[in-house]
């Protein structure tokens, strides 16, 4: 079956010039190019008419956590909220809704301290006067801390003898209990304990992936998998449930052998999933003034500089591990002295091991100007958080001061310097809204206002090759998606007009109109 589709812009992207039309035949490109040249091409073919609208291949996401989104979507929305007696009514009306009995855990997601009157985060007193006869979680919108009350550490097994983990701490009362709040390692780690449902699991992960469809996305990453998140995944694979396709890295501290396990997976594609690498995490959230830096964050500690996660000699180990096994690393790195510890261990790693396997540091978030370089020598690509200039620009200038804040995620300092970067929104941190994204990449305006950082401003161009060609290339995957040519994947999406001739503070008010996978249509605007 051949499809032609015309009377739009199409943008082939990776150089080549702006097409009027484009013919695929079994899920694969055929021909780019003029209509007069591919209407030979063309016989039998249905026909599609863009009606003025553009083009281009979909985007691909740069670092997410399917999983995460999916089981968010199950969850007390709090995003938004602006007190924590907020936080408490949407979580009352949440078991309301759902009916939910005595013993079962109310869970929340979204919230953000910097958004609260209070300005803090919840603490287990506060969720008990709220709901104190349930197990209670309320997860930050970072990802990387929460809120648990009284009865929810009880169940988990958190007491005044509970240690902090290695790269987390338990919040504490004056006499050593603890007092509901839960950071890195501590927070991630209880929260695996919390039993789930696994057919709601499928369902929900299967809505997940309405929601990267609906935002031009068909390439998904699954950032952090341990057994449970693999399980899911491969269960969903099995059964066929995979429409888009889904790369997973698997926690190297705590579940390698995953890898090992499942080798059929590793770099291939099997019923839409593949093993992709490794992650590694090496410090926080600079939101959450966890993220580890060189210099201290500003209002509060005066020298207070976040903290790691690893120590140098296990940090080589892993990367060594990684490298002597030729798989792929990602590495969460925020703040600078992450980035730090980053650059030299791999550049210790590759002395012995010394293979092209393209790693990326993930968020890359306050990379500093002389670390840039480095990137480039070791070829290690960058994925920048860029939309965090708009959602938390204005809390990174109290966090860091503004020289710091109004350089995150130096998107033009990479290109400038020869370095491969793709863009991502860490969902479900915030929604994998890659149209936001070019917007933030391209204008980079705070929530205020603010021009934050204006000398590392992309052109629309530049901003798209990143969440496109930049992508594929960090997936091993650019021989088949992230520009239109012959022989490459029909993974198109269909804009209601085309992004390089949109003024650029409009262009977050683009519309995905269509997203199409293998040449199947997976998501059409109503």
């Amino acid at each position: 079956m051949k499809t032609l589709y015309w009377g739009g812009t199409i943008l082939p992207l990776g150089g080549a010039a702006p097409a009027s039309c484009l013919l695929v035949e079994d899920g694969k490109i055929l021909g780019v190019g003029d209509r007069g040249d591919l209407e030979p091409l063309a016989r039998n073919a249905r026909r599609v008419d863009l009606e003025g609208r553009a083009l281009l291949p979909t985007f691909v996401d740069g670092h997410s956590h399917i999983t995460a989104l999916a089981q968010t979507l199950g969850l007390a929305q709090l995003s938004g909220c602006r007190t924590i007696q907020e936080i408490g009514q949407r979580l009352k009306d949440f078991r309301n809704r759902w009916n939910l009995g005595p013993g079962e855990w109310v869970i929340g997601f979204g919230y953000d301290q910097n958004g609260l009157r209070e300005h803090r985060h919840p603490t287990a007193q506060d969720l008990d006067a709220l709901l104190p006869h349930c197990p209670v979680m309320v997860t930050h919108a970072s990802g990387h801390m929460g809120a648990v009350n009284s009865l929810g550490l009880k169940t988990l097994g958190v007491t005044k003898d509970t240690p902090d983990p290695e790269g987390g701490k338990i919040g504490r009362q004056e006499d050593g209990s603890p007092n509901g709040y839960l950071e890195e390692a501590a927070f991630t780690n209880m929260g695996s304990r919390i039993p789930r449902d696994p057919e709601a699991a499928l369902k929900q992960l299967a809505r997940a992936q309405e929601v990267y469809f609906s935002q031009g996305i068909t390439t998904i990453h699954e950032g952090l998998a341990r057994q449970p998140e693999w399980d899911l995944l491969e269960t969903a694979a099995s059964r066929g449930l995979l429409r888009g396709d889904v790369a997973v890295y698997v926690d190297i501290q705590d579940s390698a052998s995953l890898l090992e396990e499942h080798r059929n997976y590793l770099g291939n594609y099997r019923n839409r999933l593949k093993l992709a690498g490794y992650k590694l995490f090496l410090d926080g959230s600079p939101q959450g003034r966890t993220a580890w830096m060189t210099e201290p964050y500003k209002n509060g500690d005066p020298r207070y500089r976040g903290y790691p996660v690893h120590q140098d000699q296990q940090v080589l180990a892993f990367l060594e591990k990684a490298q002597r096994e030729g798989v792929q690393i990602v590495t969460h790195c925020n703040g600078d002295a992450a980035a730090d510890q980053l650059l030299r261990c791999y550049e210790q790693a590759c002395k012995t091991y010394r293979k092209d396997l393209r790693p990326v540091m993930i968020h890359a978030q306050l990379l500093r100007p002389d670390q840039v370089p480095l990137l480039r020598q070791l070829s290690m690509i960058a994925s920048f958080f860029v939309a965090h200039v708009y959602h938390w620009g204005d809390v990174h200038v109290e966090n860091f001061g503004w020289d710091r804040a109004s350089q995150i995620s130096p998107a033009k300092t990479a290109l400038e310097n020869g370095v491969v970067f793709d863009f991502h929104q860490d969902s479900p941190v915030i929604p994998p809204n890659m149209v936001e994204t070019l917007w933030c990449a391209v204008n980079r305006r705070t929530k205020s206002g603010q021009l934050l950082g204006g000398n590392q401003r992309l052109t629309t161009e530049e901003a798209l090759r990143a969440i496109t060609a930049n992508a594929a290339y960090a997936l091993f995957e650019e021989g088949a998606k992230g520009t239109l040519a012959p022989g490459k994947r029909a993974d198109l999406v269909i804009l209601d007009r085309d992004p390089l001739t949109c003024p650029p503070e409009e262009l977050n008010r683009l519309q995905v109109m269509e997203t199409i996978k293998d040449g199947e249509t997976v998501y059409q605007a109503n």
